[in-house]
C-alpha cells in the first residue's frame, strides 16, 4: 500500500515544506489540484459537491501543478507527484509533453499524471476551445503525449492535432503513468482501455468502491491488460483497519490525512498554520503509516 496526501488550496509558501514533511512522515505521493482561474460570473455547477456549488473555490489559492511539482521535486528525493487531476484537453499536447518530459527527467521519474477533462465549459471558453468534442480531444492528447515521451520521432494526424515527425530531447528514461480521474462512464472505460491507473473523485462507501473497481478491472480483462501494472486510488479515513481492508480489496494508493480540521470544500479559508500541518503529517506517519506497514 502506498500513501498519498494532497497539497492544494493552501498558502503557496507551504508547498515545499509540506512536501518535505510528507516524505519524512512516510508518504509516497503528493497529489495536487488543477484550477486555471475562477470566473466572476458563471452558471456552471461542480459535480462533486452535493449541492453543485463552486463558490468554495473563489478565494482558494492554486499553483499550476507542473510548476509546483518541479519545486517540490527539487526539495525531496523519494516522494512521487501526481496532479489529481490535470484538465488535460485545455493544453496543447506537444507543449505539455515537453513540460512533462522535463519534469520527469528532473525528478528522476517521480511523476505520474492524473488526468481528466474538467467539469466546466467555462474552462474551455477561456482558452478558446470548444466544449463539444472534449472527450475525443482528450484521447488525442493522451496519444500525442505518450508518443512524444518515447523519445523517438513521432508524427500524428488526428481530428484536432496534426504534425510531421518530431522528437523531444531529453525524454524520460521510464514511461510516465496516466491515471484516469473520475467515475463517469467514459473515464472508467478509458481507465480500463488505455489507463495506467484509476483515481475516483471523492470518498465513496465500500460497496460502491468495490462495484466500480470490479467494473474497471473487468474492463481491463476484456482489453487483455489484466497483467499490466495498474494503480487504484481510494480515499479513506485515517483508520488502520480500514486501510488494511482497502489493501486486501486491491487498492494500491490510499488518499488520507490531508486536510485536518480544514475542509477546503466548505470553510472560506485555511487557518491552520504550517507548523500544525507538519505536526499532523508526522502524527499520521507514526500512528497510521507505520502501523499499516508493521
Amino acid at each position: 500500500m502506498k500513501f498519498a496526501t494532497s497539497v492544494a488550496m493552501v498558502e503557496p509558501a507551504f508547498y515545499v515544506p509540506l512536501a518535505k514533511a510528507a516524505e519524512d512522515a512516510g508518504f509516497d505521493v503528493v497529489t495536487l489540484s488543477d484550477s486555471v482561474c475562477y470566473p466572476k460570473e458563471s452558471d456552471s455547477t461542480y459535480p462533486y459537491n452535493p449541492d453543485g456549488t463552486r463558490e468554495f473555490l473563489e478565494n482558494k489559492p492554486f499553483l499550476e501543478p507542473m510548476v509546483a511539482m518541479a519545486a517540490m521535486a527539487t526539495a525531496t528525493t523519494t516522494l512521487e507527484f501526481c496532479p489529481f487531476v490535470l484538465k488535460l484537453p485545455l493544453h496543447h499536447p506537444v507543449l505539455y509533453a515537453k513540460q512533462i518530459s522535463s519534469l520527469a527527467v528532473l525528478s528522476h521519474n517521480r511523476v505520474s499524471l492524473g488526468v481528466g477533462t474538467s467539469p466546466w465549459p467555462d474552462d474551455y471558453q477561456i482558452v478558446g476551445l470548444p466544449w463539444a468534442g472534449r472527450n475525443r480531444r482528450f484521447d488525442e492528447c493522451i496519444e500525442v503525449i505518450r508518443g512524444l515521451l518515447s523519445g523517438d520521432y513521432f508524427e500524428y494526424a488526428g481530428e484536432f492535432y496534426e504534425f510531421s515527425a518530431i522528437k523531444l530531447n531529453p525524454a524520460p528514461s521510464a514511461a510516465v503513468p496516466f491515471l484516469m480521474g473520475g467515475y463517469g462512464n467514459a473515464m472508467m472505460e478509458r481507465a480500463s482501455r488505455i489507463g495506467d491507473g484509476w483515481m475516483p473523485a471523492g470518498y465513496m462507501d465500500r460497496d460502491l468502491l468495490i462495484a466500480r473497481m470490479d467494473r474497471v478491472l473487468r474492463g481491463r480483462e476484456e482489453h487483455g491488460r489484466q497483467n499490466e501494472p495498474f494503480a487504484i486510488y481510494a480515499a479513506s479515513p485515517p483508520h488502520v483497519d480500514t486501510i488494511r481492508d482497502l489493501e486486501e480489496l486491491g487498492v494500491t494508493h490510499v488518499m488520507t490525512g490531508f486536510h485536518g480540521s480544514f475542509q477546503p470544500y466548505g470553510l472560506p479559508r485555511d487557518t491552520e498554520t504550517l507548523t500544525e500541518k507538519i505536526d499532523r503529517l508526522r502524527r499520521f506517519g507514526d500512528e497510521v503509516i507505520a502501523k499499516v506497514r508493521a
